[in-house]
């Protein structure tokens, strides 16, 4: 494909592109010439902004969707694909000449909306998320559907990268991060090696261009040298495999240097530069049979001495692409080599991936779209989807198994909750832990390659709402999400209800009917959470209570006054009762900012995280409630480093110090340690006090304290 793509990028005439089509398209119908005729015509006059017309370039997308396809209608598609959005052409006009098919796929590429040269924001900027998560989303939406949508708009994102020296640089490289975030990571997911490589190392080319020449410069200077060795590597596992059975037309074998992004990938993860990176050649096996491939791998590890920890069996075990090869990486007198062994059908489909349906007629679900399916796209907002899907996208694959031995394919760096969710959401809800490798484990440990895991659960979900950002899965996140939500409306639904009852010292059934005879029962969950719409309620309440026959004067008698707004300490309460104080239970520890609730007994509020276990039960049993909000006090941040002694009690006693003096306390880390042996802890504080002379002033009164830096400070932004 190397040569095909160097013409392409040469190609800058309309009978030039068109004759490549031609060639590369076997079966050149009078239905494709006519898709042909018609493109020509829809774009004329139009041109590109590197000088050539324009239909140039939906002939050179479908050029390429030809070389990976061979699919005829796909190709009509391709060079129409531009029609509908760029002329003044309608979707029926399609349709009417073309088929329902084509205009199917002309439409879905359509509702892809491509961001334009003048919508490109600059590289840096933070809109540069959002108009990724735009792209991403429509593309992936229009593609379930068809996935045919998705490998052509591949192949037109590749011809763009292949001509993106027409444009200035800023737009170069705007262009080319998000072929590297949105567009390779699906042509992996869609198992097609060929797009994936091309669109990686072109953007690579424009993103990181000093590191690009590093490496072309390194590969240039030592073409000689690598191709020699490679070649005798080849020759010696050639006449091996020769002496061993295999025919010479039985087998192919094919030596490459790896593509530039993957060097540079190698080289970003283990801090090395591309003199120290082993494995700069592979060689790949294509032999008839399965079985054939064990046994070449027999060979290559009684002759060589393999590299134990790189050995990776797909074929006993794909990829979720579908992806299927044996990869060793194998010591030589020559150097180090990674060698690839597969059949030709698993090449076809390593190659190709899901395209390989149409290029070869393969048949059977050998590309695995459930990442697809299974990807929400109902959420808020469109950054946080990106956020969800980009973590199954992006990061590379680890296999773990179930005791019965069923695979699962999850991102590196996935725990144990992330397993549960894949196997199924309710398994991921009620999760209490797991036993990984037959030892039990908490749900947030991380999982290796080859675990066996158990999940151990109950009948009931359990909230980890501050796990969110363990997990690494768009499944474990939106399980967790999806909730956490539920508990958080209900929690409001129920403290809006205690909040009113208390207010007007009324029960909780009473202010349940008014709510409903207002029409307020489906909105009510807003109420703790809005002063706004709590003065609306109230307002509502008092009218339908004053409309029956309990009268507004016996609200008066049993000690009914208007609500004020009183803040005591760090809150700021909306209430018609007596307020003296603040407390904190000993079962949660909001910190500043944390979603709270506030229950009142004894003229006192007594404050609880949102999502407590205690304050739930305390809610459900309808107990009297505050409406509360965090005052807007600007915090200022500190880190402490703190003389402790080492016995029993001494950290308790530190912590008690500082609630004392209104500290925060965000983090604390103990077990530090001085040269001569003294015990320390660090602590992260915040506080209302900016002066930090003053606070140290104070804390130097409490305890030895070795050092307090300001978090606020510029040099620590």
């Amino acid at each position: 494909m190397d040569a095909l793509l160097e013409k392409i990028k040469h190609t800058k005439t309309v009978a030039e592109a068109t004759a490549l089509l031609k060639e590369l398209l076997s079966d050149f119908s009078e239905k494709t010439d006519e898709a042909l005729r018609f493109a020509e015509e829809a774009h004329e006059g139009q041109m590109r902004k590197s000088g050539e017309p324009y239909i140039v370039h939906p002939i050179l997308v479908a050029a390429i969707t030809a070389s990976v396809s061979g699919d005829e209608t796909m190709v009509q598609a391709a060079l129409l694909h531009d029609v509908v959005e760029d002329t003044s052409y309608e979707l029926e006009d399609i349709r009417t000449r073309f088929g329902e098919d084509v205009a199917h796929i002309v439409e879905g590429l359509t509702k892809i909306v491509t961001i334009r040269d003048e919508e490109l924001v600059p590289s840096g900027s933070d809109e540069k998320l959002i108009s990724s998560a735009l792209s991403f989303r429509k593309m992936l939406i229009a593609s379930i559907k068809d996935i045919r949508v998705l490998v052509i708009k591949l192949c037109d994102r590749l011809h763009n990268m292949l001509t993106l020296d027409a444009l200035p640089p800023h737009k170069q490289k705007r262009i080319a991060e998000e072929t590297l975030v949105v567009y390779a990571p699906i042509a992996h997911r869609l198992g097609i090696a060929r797009l994936k490589n091309y669109l990686e190392d072109l953007s690579f080319y424009y993103i990181y261009p000093e590191d690009y020449r590093k490496i072309d410069d390194y590969i240039k200077q030592n073409a000689q040298d690598l191709q020699f060795k490679l070649n005798a590597f080849i020759q010696k596992v050639r006449k091996m495999m020769e002496e061993h059975g295999f025919g010479s037309d039985a087998f192919d074998i094919y030596g490459r240097v790896k593509h530039y992004y993957s060097i540079y990938m190698k080289m970003h993860r283990k801090g090395v530069s591309i003199d120290e990176v082993l494995d700069l050649l592979a060689i790949r096996v294509i032999v008839n049979e399965p079985l054939e491939c064990y046994k070449v791998l027999g060979l290559l590890h009684l002759n060589f001495t393999p590299l134990i920890s790189r050995f990776k069996d797909y074929i006993a075990v794909p990829k979720e692409n579908g992806y299927q090869t044996i990869h060793t990486t194998l010591f030589n007198k020559e150097g180090i080599v990674e060698a690839q062994i597969r059949t030709k059908r698993m090449h076809r489909l390593a190659e190709y991936g899901v395209a390989a349906h149409w290029k070869y007629k393969e048949t059977g679900n050998s590309v695995n779209l459930q990442w697809l399916e299974s990807l929400s796209f109902q959420n808020e907002s469109v950054e946080e989807f990106y956020e969800l899907a980009k973590s199954d996208l992006f990061s590379e694959d680890i296999t773990v198994f179930s005791p019965k031995g069923d695979y699962f394919t999850l991102p590196k760096g996935s725990v144990a909750l992330d397993f549960a969710y894949l196997i199924h959401s309710e398994v991921g809800a009620n999760a209490t832990g797991a036993i990984i490798n037959k030892h039990p484990a908490s749900l947030l440990s991380v999982l290796k390659n080859g675990d066996v895991v158990k999940i151990l659960k109950d009948d009931k979900p359990h909230l980890h709402c501050s796990w969110i950002d363990a997990v690494k899965t768009s499944r474990a996140k939106e399980g967790i999400r999806a909730l956490c939500r539920a508990r958080e409306r209900e929690v409001d639904t129920l403290s809006a209800y205690n909040i009113l009852a208390a207010m007007f010292n009324l029960s909780v059934e009473e202010i349940k009917r008014a709510a409903e005879a207002q029409g307020m029962a489906e909105s009510i969950y807003r109420l703790p959470n809005g002063l706004d719409y709590f003065k609306e309620a109230i307002r509502k309440i008092a009218d339908y209570i004053g409309a029956r026959e309990v009268r507004f004067w016996e609200l008066l008698k049993k000690g009914y006054k208007k609500p004020q707004i009183k803040e005591v300490d760090y809150f700021r309460f909306y209430t018609n009762k007596p307020l003296e104080g603040v407390e904190f239970d000993y079962c949660c520890h909001p910190k500043s900012g944390d979603k709270i609730v506030a229950f009142y007994k004894d003229t006192k509020a007594i404050i609880h995280h949102k999502l407590c276990k205690k304050a739930y039960e305390k809610i459900k049993a309808g107990e009297a409630m505050l409406f509360v909000e965090w005052k807007k006090v600007k915090l200022a941040r500190y880190r402490l480093i703190v003389a402790l002694q080492n016995k029993k009690g001494a950290l308790a006693d530190l912590l008690v110090r500082l609630s004392a003096l209104d500290l925060n306390v965000i983090n604390i880390e103990l077990g530090i340690r001085s040269s001569e042996s003294a015990d320390y802890c660090r602590i992260e504080v915040e506080s209302t006090e900016t002066n930090k002379r003053v606070l140290e002033e104070k804390l130097s009164q409490r305890f030895k304290l070795i050092e307090i830096i300001s978090l606020d400070d510029a040099y620590n932004k």
